[in-house]
């Protein structure tokens, strides 16, 4: 479908969840190269405004519109974010970014495709940065979901964890072992690690051409 850049101000407070866990090691992530980042799914621009802080500009995609609009209000004044379907759009040359991180949205679109789109919007020596959900498939992964409950419960009680309105849920469809085949064919050195609170990180860093 068609995508539409949205700009509305508005305020930023960080909610602990599973996944906002994760935005300060992400965060600092980006913070070594500075430069361009892209924040697919980027929800309501809570991750987005953090890595506004650390790079020059920012840009975020987002497929619901009133979290788009909130989102676009928190970087009105250091990029911008399309309201449309991150693999439809076509607003993106490639070799565009320095950063792209991609939170518990990888789910919502096709695993290798979504991957060699990223990857092709990459500088090289450019990070990709994925936090994403896997499913159960195995013994092992059914019995290290259940050793997670109760530390992510107490970790929720701790931060009073708490997610914006309107996000969107999705199961996942492919398991770790299914991620990393994908990942180690198409992202060549991509490190992929399961994780607390039922997520997994992909680490890539896109390699430079060698010249022959």
């Amino acid at each position: 479908m068609g995508a539409h850049v949205i700009e509305e101000d508005s305020g930023c407070q960080l909610r602990w969840n599973h996944n906002s866990a994760y935005y300060p090691e992400l965060v600092s992530d980006a913070a070594l190269r500075g430069g361009s980042a892209l924040d697919v799914g980027c929800g309501d621009g809570t991750l987005l405004k953090l890595l506004a802080g650390v790079c020059e500009h920012v840009v975020g995609v987002e497929v619901d519109p009133a979290a788009a609009r909130i989102a676009a209000g928190r970087v009105a004044d250091s990029g911008k974010v399309i309201c449309g379907d991150f693999m439809a759009t076509q607003d993106f040359a490639p070799e565009s970014f320095d950063t792209i991180t991609c939170v518990a949205c990888l789910h919502h679109m096709p695993l290798e495709t979504a991957l060699v789109r990223m990857a092709e919007l990459l500088r090289p020596g450019g990070r990709l940065l994925v936090v994403g959900l896997s499913a159960n498939r195995t013994v092992a992964d059914w019995l290290l979901s259940a050793l997670m409950v109760v530390p992510a419960r107490m970790s929720g009680w701790l931060h009073h964890e708490g997610t914006y309105q309107g996000m969107r849920v999705a199961q996942p469809r492919e398991s770790l072992g299914e991620i990393r085949a994908v990942a180690g064919e198409r992202l060549p050195g991509a490190l992929v690690r399961r994780r607390l609170y039922w997520r997994y990180s992909l680490e890539w860093t896109k390699p430079f051409t060698v010249q022959s």
